[in-house]
Formats: C-alpha cells, structure tokens, sequence
C-alpha cells in the first residue's frame, strides 16, 4: 500500500490530509493509498485566535476530523527529513523512530522567532502555539490573585505586527477577564519607527487611532536590551517595571525546510510551484507557513490562515493526483484581504496588496468575528460528506464586508 505522510495538522496539514483523503475517495482507492498526518499534538489548532480572551473551541481534536474519513494520526516530534531515501527520523513516546513515505505533504508551519536577548526565555510569554497562550492565560490568572502592584497590571508586548497589535488591543479584556481591575498598562515596543510597518501607510492611522483610543503606550524605534522578572529594560533606556513581557516579534518557517537542498526565503520558506510541489525533490509537497507560491502571477503568499488553507487543500488533492498519475490542478489566488483585530475599538479590513481600507471599527469586527469563529472552522458534524465538500481544490470568494468605512 502506498503511503501518503502529512507532517503538520495546522491550517494547512489539515486540510492537506482532508484534501488527500477526499481525492482518494473519489478515485476509489481507500484500499490501495494510506493516508497518515503526524504531529507533535493531538488536535488542530485554530492559532490566529491564541490571543483571545476566551481560548474555548480552539483546540480540535484530530480524531474528531480525521476518523471520519479514514486518515490515520500519530504524535511525534520530527527530529529529520531524508528526500533522497524518503524516511522521517521523529520521536514519539516509544523512543525514536522511522517513517517512510511515497509521498510527503510538509505543513510544520512557521514559528515565533527568539532572539538571544537576556532574560527572553526566562520570563517572556508568547501567543505562537496553544499551550504557549494557555501558560499565558494561566499566569495572567495567578496575578489576578495576587496583591496589586504597578508590575501586575501592566503589560509589555514586543512586537507591532499583527499579532502583536491584535494582543496589545485585546490585553484589557483578557486583564479584567483575570479579575486585574484598576489602573492597566499596557506597553507596545516596536524597533520600526512606526505601528504596523507591514501593513500599510492606509491603515497606520486607522490603528494609531484605535490603540490611543484603548490607552495602549507605543515605544517605537526601541528595542528590549533584556528581561527580567521584574520587567523589562529597553534601548532607550527606559525600565518598565512589569510580570508580563509578551514576545510578538516576527516568523520564521519551521527550521525543517532546511531539510532540502531548494532555494528559500528570506523567512525561510520552500519555494513551491502552482502545484504546492517542492522542486527538485521528487515526491514532496509543501503548504502553508513553510513553503511560499505566487499565487497570481505576481505576489508570493502571506504567513496566514488566507493562504495556508487553500494551499493545503490543493496540495492534498494534487499529493495524489502525482501518486496516481492524474492531472493536477494549480492554485491560483486573485484576491487578498487583511483583517486585524482592534480589541474593544473594532477592527480594520482592508482589499488589495496595497491594503486599501474598506472598514473599519465595528463593521469590520463583524467580519473578523466571521472569520475566527466560523470561515476558518473545518465541518465539527463528523460528516465525511461534509468534510469532503469542504476540502474541495477550490479557492472561497473574499469573507463579507460588513459596511463601508
């Protein structure tokens, strides 16, 4: 039996596998194609809502969608990747192990970067995966029972990107979730010399306005020189007495992608075809966070749900399509939108590479609320027919715009 591996069960693994397992149906080979997805945690995560306030319904077991429809699903952490034998090196509770494959889908997605700042590992949090946002929750609970101090109720995030602005605007609801009451800081550090450098000269002040409307401090063009229990020490010189440093600086891809010997990114991603196949290696795909496509004949994919589903669903269909000898299909994407959470204030929705914005406060909340709660959910019936429909190699129309700016 030919066996089809998925390494990674995040936005774009998961729908890979689905993808793959829907296109086995279809061509009646459930008998003759194994289909197995491996990764270090036994559901899927809903990541781009870790930095909520209510962390409910984002964990998914991956029995409750994978079952269904025939996938097998492991747990390991995958130490290796051999293209030229086709073997995995991972480490599972029995020990280390080997897995060989026919076909492989990389999905491992991407990762916070650390630099090697003093104190940083020691005493930062981070919202990058959901035990890393369920730590966060809990320590946030504990110093909601504790005496009150400047260093409580204050919060410094590092980082003025999207998550990192999304966290900032959201931390006053997560503080009086935690019962922290009062007086509330909280601190965004950025080294650009503006919020949001990536996002958009449109945008910037759409956000500026929303973060001085939630209170939220800036300190741009700084950067943290180290971090302590106590707080954190900044370039400038500054001294921000505080328990919670939240680290929200910047991607990579998984340092996996090394593995292979093709051309990379400056974040480190694969450099993939239409086709979601890594070049030069035969019989490796590539989806999400850790690979890059250009997607419309100009403009290369974004690190984000938008993108990882998709890919994931044409990669499944096309990992098999290459096992059987069938056409594949290629993806292609012709719009891109953005939109960023802004807390109590609303949210910003932009069209376009160049981020024109659409809507914004409330209006364009309803669109994210869409979005984290219902677009980017697989089918939770436990339908196979469900399921399958909504792994179909087919790209979504834009999510609806709630109203004009």
């Amino acid at each position: 039996m030919a066996r089809i591996v998925v390494l990674g069960a995040g936005f774009a693994g998961l729908w890979a596998a689905i993808g793959a397992a829907r296109k086995r149906d279809e061509i009646g080979a459930n008998g003759e194609i194994e289909i197995h997805v491996l990764d270090r945690n036994p559901y899927h995560n809903i990541r781009v809502r870790n930095y909520e306030a209510d962390l409910g319904e984002v964990a998914l077991p991956l029995g409750r969608l994978l079952d269904p429809i025939g996938v097998s699903h492991g747990l390991g952490e995958v130490e290796a990747i051999d293209p030229l034998h086709r073997r995995i090196s991972l480490v599972t509770s029995g020990g280390e192990e080997t897995l060989a494959y026919d076909r492989l889908v990389l999905a491992l997605g991407s990762e916070v970067m650390r630099p090697d700042i003093p104190g940083l590992a020691a005493h930062a949090f981070d919202v990058d995966t959901y035990a890393a946002a369920l730590r966060l929750e809990d320590h946030l609970a504990s110093l909601g029972r504790s005496a009150p101090s400047a260093g409580r109720s204050t919060v410094v995030v590092v980082g003025a990107g999207f998550t990192g602005i999304e966290v900032a605007a959201e931390m006053a609801d997560r503080l009086a979730r935690a019962g922290i009451t009062g007086s509330r800081r909280v601190v965004l550090v950025d080294s650009n010399p503006a919020v949001g450098a990536t996002i958009g000269a449109q945008a910037r002040p759409v956000i500026e306005t929303a973060l001085a409307s939630l209170e939220v401090e800036t300190r741009l063009g700084v950067r943290v020189a180290s971090v302590e229990a106590a707080g954190v020490h900044l370039s400038s010189g500054e001294f921000v007495a505080t328990q919670t440093v939240i680290w929200c600086a910047g991607m990579r891809a998984s340092p996996l992608a090394a593995s292979f010997p093709d051309a990379r990114d400056r974040l480190g991603r694969l450099l993939v075809d239409p086709f979601m196949r890594v070049a030069d290696v035969g019989g490796v795909f590539a989806a999400g966070d850790v690979a890059s496509s250009v997607v419309d004949g100009l403009h290369p994919t974004v690190m984000s749900c938008q993108f990882a589903r998709p890919m994931g669903r044409f990669a499944g269909h096309n990992v098999v399509a290459d096992l059987v000898g069938l056409p594949m299909l290629p993806l292609r994407v012709d719009w891109y939108v953005t939109v960023l959470d802004l807390g109590g204030w609303g949210a910003l929705y932009t069209e376009g590479w160049d981020r024109e914005v659409r809507t914004t406060g409330q209006a364009a909340k309803a669109t994210k609320q869409t979005i984290n709660r219902k677009r980017i959910y697989p089918p939770l019936t436990g339908s196979k027919e469900e399921l399958f429909a909504a792994a179909a190699p087919t790209v979504q129309a834009p999510p609806p715009s709630y109203g004009a700016r």
